[in-house]
């Protein structure tokens, strides 16, 4: 050590700190620039650069243009955006075209809603104006989804944007309706659907929401008998027309379409004697809970007649119809049970789906005396029409018929009974079931096929896989009209005379050429006569034919958008790649795209291979607040995606620095807006094949995540400010911490994008995330930070360590690109322009493996030995600062006692390098009986027994310097006494070889 020099200098001058221009938090307008150059910009160059026979497609299952987005729109767009971008760092193309769905009903009504706020409820509303208001509500709403998603940073080809309602999608959904109608797929008939009152329409089952508290009026109904075998009255001398058969519902209001009554042929029945009521027949096992519901002891006459006796043999007389009305028959039927009610069964075929195929197998007819408004028409009671006619059978109606039924003593009790109820999921009131003509598409026909092309799909999470076959093996017809104005006609011609529908492949051909003419609003504007819709070969019917008025379910709409699809599927297996939407899409677009595609293929001759129009399936869950609610405006639990970007949402973290003054009162504090990549970190860290809670705190910690990586890539281009590649140093050279350091980087990469790979994102951002806190931060920045600033700035080891930043920082844009690309892109801009020119952009490349020479599975063991005495140290050093006796680390050296000090060892192996590990001035080795005399002669010492992984027990002595503070690098390494000015004879190396190499110095030789 060089005394200190005769002229004081400032050594801060001398050392190497880091410099970048990258700074703390993005401007507004810089923000701009990174989301316009890392979605748009990149999206089109990848169009032109990668290779066409390499495609990704990922398909849009499409959003509905009505209303503001929200969180759950931000994770599907978001996850949909991460997949694309992994395989665009594979090498791929990608090919994602946002899509929306345009059609429906809840847009109707709101395009209604406008029309009557503007005074046009004057005058009956044509169906041509609610498609022009319609169409323009879901085309501006479609504008202001669009900017909010590509807000959100999402890479997609918006340009070319598809929407159900632009006349090529129409065209193509129509070309396959016409090869469905062609295979003999589509055909009407009346039977029982489900119906809202409130809408107006026909729904299917993907349209209903079931709610679990609903309540009915249930009732206890008897039936008069008119006919039973001989052979179960005959013994207990009872007349048959004191005998009544005893029903239960929960649907009073389908008692006047009563048609039958059901067992089951294997139950056993009894005929009970009731003293206020009668002679009674209902199931065995269901005598105690009569007793209980008529508050009265039964006396059992008959104990045991078998359903099978009953079935086809006995009869009853109805009670809405005249008393002149046929006997209605008892039938047997598979879906009796006695579990609830009587044990026999009210069916009316207009109104249930089960007691439709019952009696349909026996002819019995359907009848469903309910308007399209829910209300009762006069042929509900012909005989006393006023009685029931115009009255809501989900209200005042099934009061009525109630009381009617008590009017004629047949009405044994009833009660309130809570239940699962069918509620309509757009207007959120009761739905009825109700026999209506309708468009029904056989899915029995194409089920196997459907199911056999599940089978080499992948499902993410795999439980989906069987959630999806369940229903399409519980699935026979689709219904698939509607009675609306808003949506693509179904092309069906009607006889004037005889109300016959006309459905075939030369006539919605003729349909589709004269829309592709006309437009499609045509079909409503034109007049009624026009023949040019009717085709040729129909025009000479004297009676005429007019065109219908129901629209396709938009589920059809949405299901056939895999046709939007222009990339060949002849060296494809699927389609898409990818299908990515909520757990709520088994039942409606998974399946009806799925139902469509099997269709399609079976048209063009391919039954033998059938494919589903997706090769992987992947679902996530619904957004919920940090108490498990989902987000409902009336509880005031919404979060809106804005909130998340701009960190308004959040409480502040600190208060906005000033000229040393406290903000005022009023004054707003919020975390720094962290722009799209924040809602994107949290789309990514979310175990999205569950329900994802979103709130303050979960917000919190992703808002602390993007800032850890936003000062690791701050302090990665500071230390790499004065690095070129070509001064790389080879990794036989490295040193061994920087060895451990890039074996750590190598497993996070692995990780992380094996988890990408497998849809799994939370677990790759729980991958960096424990990596850039503890492995990267916590271990090899403070280990190497000394090298870093005081070597000297070509120093092999000053180098090996850049090396191994520069390796750290190709590899952490590489996977932090597809979450949060935006940062990345800023990363490229500020990085130093010798990396560059040997770089090519983070976002273009193909992601890179981390080299297999950096699997050293030794290195390992060697962190661990190393970080068990490091936590013991540091713990003594804690110990240390309580009573002020330290303040740096570097202020403490440290000797080690442990087992098999050898030369072999981890710590003799590591020795010249422990100090920078441990950041601590020096560190010494010895042996239990032999502990050094400074350590008894220190200011201060501290001492506690360590154990390593393996399980060997050692000691730690942290104890006072012996030595003074080097001035320049801080580490006591002086020997004492010495000036405040000296430095250590490493700095003072350094430090002469920069003198040597000064400008001044240089001139003098000169």
């Amino acid at each position: 050590m060089k005394q200190a020099r005769s002229i004081p200098r400032s050594w801060t001058s001398t050392l190497k700190l880091p410099k970048s221009t990258f700074p703390p938090r993005v401007s507004p307008a810089d923000r701009t620039k990174y989301l316009k150059r890392s979605t748009d910009e990149l999206y089109a160059w990848q169009c032109h650069e990668r290779p066409a026979n390499q495609p990704f497609v990922l398909h849009d299952g499409p959003p509905y243009a009505n209303g503001e987005l929200h969180v759950g729109h931000a994770l599907n767009k978001i996850l949909k955006d991460i997949i694309c971008r992994v395989q665009l760092g594979r090498g791929k193309r990608v090919r994602y075209v946002p899509g929306w769905d345009c059609h429906g009903l809840p847009i109707e009504l709101k395009a209604l809603q406008g029309l009557q706020s503007q005074g046009e409820n004057d005058s009956p509303v044509t169906p041509a104006v609610i498609r022009q208001s319609a169409r323009k509500l879901a085309g501006k709403t479609v504008k202001e989804q669009m900017k909010g998603f590509r807000g959100f940073g999402v890479m997609a080809d918006w340009d070319n944007h598809w929407k159900t309602m632009d006349k090529s999608f129409e065209m193509r959904q129509l070309g396959i309706f016409r090869e469905m109608v062609d295979r003999g797929l589509i055909y009407r008939k009346f039977k029982p659907v489900y119906w809202s009152p409130s809408t107006g329409t026909a729904l299917a089952e993907a349209e209903l929401e079931y709610k679990e508290d609903h309540v009915s009026t249930a009732a206890l109904v008897k039936f008069p008998l008119v006919t039973i075998p001989e052979r179960i009255t005959g013994d207990a001398q009872i007349r048959v027309t004191d005998l009544n058969a005893v029903i239960w519902t929960t649907t009073p209001w389908t008692l006047p379409a009563n048609a039958a009554i059901a067992v089951s042929e294997s139950l056993e029945y009894a005929i009970v004697r009731s003293e206020k009521h009668g002679y009674l027949l209902l199931a065995q096992s269901r005598i105690e809970y009569l007793q209980s519901m008529l508050n009265e002891h039964l006396t059992v006459v008959v104990p045991s007649i078998l359903g099978s006796e009953l079935a086809e043999k006995t009869t009853y007389r109805p009670l809405f119809k005249s008393s002149e009305a046929e006997p209605q028959p008892i039938i047997g039927a598979d879906f009796v049970t006695a579990d609830s009610g009587s044990g026999l069964v009210h069916c009316a075929p207009g109104h249930g789906m089960e007691d439709y195929e019952a009696c349909l197998a026996r002819g019995i007819p359907v009848f469903a005396p309910v308007n399209d408004e829910g209300k009762f028409t006069e042929k509900a009671m012909p005989h006393d029409p006023k009685r029931l006619a115009g009255k809501p059978v989900l209200g005042e109606g099934n009061a009525a018929a109630l009381e009617y039924v008590q009017s004629c003593g047949q009405l044994l009790a009833q009660h309130r009974y809570e239940h699962k109820y069918p509620h309509d999921w757009r207007s959120k009131l009761p739905i009825i079931i109700r026999a209506t003509e309708q468009w029904f598409a056989d899915v029995a026909d194409i089920r196997n096929s459907a199911l056999r092309a599940l089978e080499d799909v992948r499902f993410v999470p795999e439980t989906g896989k069987h959630r999806l076959e369940n229903f399409v093996k519980n699935r026979s017809e689709w219904c698939i009209s509607r009675q609306r104005a808003w949506g693509v006609p179904i092309p069906a011609l009607y006889n004037r005379a005889t109300g016959d529908a006309v459905l075939t492949k030369d006539s919605v051909s003729h349909i589709m050429r004269t829309i592709d003419e006309r437009g499609i609003d045509a079909w409503w504007t034109d007049s009624a006569d026009d023949l040019a819709w009717i085709p040729p070969s129909m025009r000479e019917d004297s009676t005429g034919y007019r065109r219908g008025t129901d629209t396709m379910d938009v589920w059809f709409d949405s299901g056939t958008s895999w046709s939007e699809i222009d990339v060949p599927v002849d060296r494809r297996s699927h389609p898409a790649d990818v299908y990515l939407e909520g757990t709520d899409q088994h039942r409606g677009w998974f399946q009806s795209g799925l139902l469509t595609y099997i269709a399609h293929q079976l048209a063009a001759g391919k039954e033998d291979t059938p494919r589903a129009p997706f090769n992987n399936l992947i679902t996530h869950g619904f957004t919920l607040d940090e108490a498990g609610r989902k987000m409902s405006k009336s509880i005031g639990n919404v979060i809106h995606p804005q909130t998340i970007m701009d960190g308004t949402l959040l409480p502040p973290l600190k208060p906005r620095k000033g000229k040393g003054k406290k903000p005022a009162e009023n004054q707003e504090l919020t975390y720094d807006a962290l722009g799209p990549d924040a809602l994107r970190l949290w789309a990514a860290s979310s175990d999205y094949t569950r329900d994802v809670v979103i709130g303050k705190q979960v917000l919190q910690t992703v808002h602390t995540s993007l800032h850890k990586f936003r000062v690791t890539f701050k302090l990665l281009l500071g230390a790499l400010a004065d690095f070129r590649p070509e001064n790389m140093i080879p990794y036989q050279q490295l040193q061994q911490v920087d060895r451990i350091a890039l074996k750590q980087l190598s497993d996070m990469v692995r990780a992380s994008q094996k988890a990408c790979e497998n849809f799994e994102f939370y677990k790759a951002v729980n991958t960096m995330n424990r990596w850039a806190n503890l492995e990267f931060s916590a271990f090899y920045m403070e280990a190497i930070k000394d090298r870093l600033y005081t070597l000297g700035e070509d120093s092999i080891s000053r180098r090996a360590a850049q090396t191994t930043l520069f390796h750290v920082y190709h590899h952490l844009q590489e996977v932090l690109g597809p979450i949060t690309p935006l940062l990345v892109e800023e990363t490229w801009e500020h990085t130093p322009a010798a990396i560059r020119e040997h770089s090519e952009h983070p976002l273009r490349r193909i992601a890179s493996t981390p080299s297999p020479e950096w699997q050293d599975l030794m290195l390992d063991a060697h962190y661990h030995e190393i970080v068990a005495v490091h936590s013991v140290i540091k713990t003594l050093q804690e110990q240390a600062r309580a009573k002020k006796q330290l303040g740096s680390s570097l202020q403490s050296f440290v000797h080690l006692v442990l087992p098999d000090m050898l030369e072999n060892s981890v710590f003799q192996q590591y020795l010249a390098e422990l100090p920078d590990l441990f950041v601590v001035s020096s560190v010494t080795l010895g042996q239990p009986d032999s502990v050094p005399a400074e350590i008894g002669q220190a200011e201060w010492q501290y001492q506690e027994a360590c154990e390593l992984p393996d399980g060997q027990k050692g000691k730690v002595y942290v104890y006072a310097p012996t030595a003074a503070k080097c001035a320049r690098c801080w580490r006591y390494a002086v020997p004492a006494p010495a000036s405040s000015d000296a430095i250590c004879d490493r700095c003072d190396s350094v430090v002469d070889e920069l003198d040597a190499n000064s400008p001044q110095h240089l001139h003098s030789v000169l």
